[in-house]
C-alpha cells in the first residue's frame, strides 16, 4: 500500500495524471472524463522514474518468479519496459498495436521464441483491450504469459473482466482509488470534486450526461 500510495503521489506530482472534474476531457471512445492520465511524463524525473522501475522489479519478483523476457506495449510502456528489462538483466521485447506495413511486417520486434515465459509491461490499463492485444500476439508466438504489470489502473469492471476472460494476471503499482485518496488528503481535490470523481468511475460511459 506504501508504494500505490507513493506512486499515486508521484503521478500527480509529475503532473502525468491531470484531475479536472469541472472541465472534463473527451477520450477517444467519446466518454467525457474527469481524469487525463499520461504515465510517459515520468520519464522526465530520474527520481520518479527510478521508483517505478524499482517498484515493478520488486512486484514482478514477488507475483511472477523469474520471467525470461520483459515485453513493453508500444509504445507507451517501452520505455518502461527497457528499464525493467535492464534491472532484472534479462531481454526485452515490444508489441507493435498493428503489424507494421513493410519490411518484415512484424508485430513483435526483438527477439522471442516459443516457450519462453513472458512478463507484459504497460502503462495505464483502461478496459484493457489494446493490453490484452499484445498479451495474444505473444501466445500466438508460442510465448507462455506469466501476466501483465502497469503503473496505474482505473478499475473498470470491463478490465476486470477483460483479463479474467483472457485469463491474465494483472498486477498494477496503483489504481484510482488510491489516487483519489491522495489527491484528497493532498488538497489537489475537495470532497465534492473526490464524489464526482467516484461517480465517474462507476458509470464513465454515462458520466455527466
Amino acid at each position: 500500500m506504501e508504494t500505490s500510495k507513493k506512486i499515486a503521489q508521484y503521478l500527480l506530482q509529475s503532473k502525468s495524471i491531470k484531475l479536472e472534474p469541472a472541465k472534463p476531457f473527451t477520450w477517444a471512445s467519446g466518454w467525457l472524463s474527469p481524469i487525463y492520465c499520461d504515465n510517459r511524463k515520468t520519464l522526465s524525473f530520474p527520481e520518479i522514474r527510478t521508483f517505478i522501475r524499482d517498484s515493478f522489479v520488486e512486484e514482478i519478483s514477488k507475483s511472477f518468479n523469474s520471467p525470461d523476457v520483459i515485453a513493453g506495449v508500444a509504445t507507451g510502456a517501452i520505455a518502461q519496459g527497457v528499464l525493467v528489462a535492464e534491472k532484472m538483466g534479462i531481454p526485452f521485447v515490444y508489441v507493435r498495436s498493428a503489424s507494421k506495413s513493410h519490411g518484415l511486417e512484424n508485430l513483435i520486434e526483438g527477439v522471442v521464441e516459443a516457450g519462453q515465459k513472458v512478463v507484459v509491461i504497460e502503462d495505464l490499463i483502461s478496459t484493457g483491450g489494446s493490453s490484452l492485444k499484445a498479451v495474444n500476439a505473444l501466445r500466438e508466438a508460442g510465448c507462455e504469459i506469466l501476466g501483465m504489470a502497469a503503473i496505474f489502473s482505473y478499475g473498470f469492471p470491463q478490465a476486470i473482466r477483460n483479463f479474467t476472460d483472457t485469463n491474465c494476471k494483472l498486477i498494477t503499482l496503483s489504481n484510482y482509488s488510491v489516487l483519489l485518496e491522495q489527491a484528497l488528503e493532498s488538497g489537489y481535490i475537495s470532497k465534492k470534486e473526490a464524489d464526482l470523481l467516484a461517480e465517474w468511475r462507476n458509470d464513465p460511459e454515462n458520466w455527466m450526461k
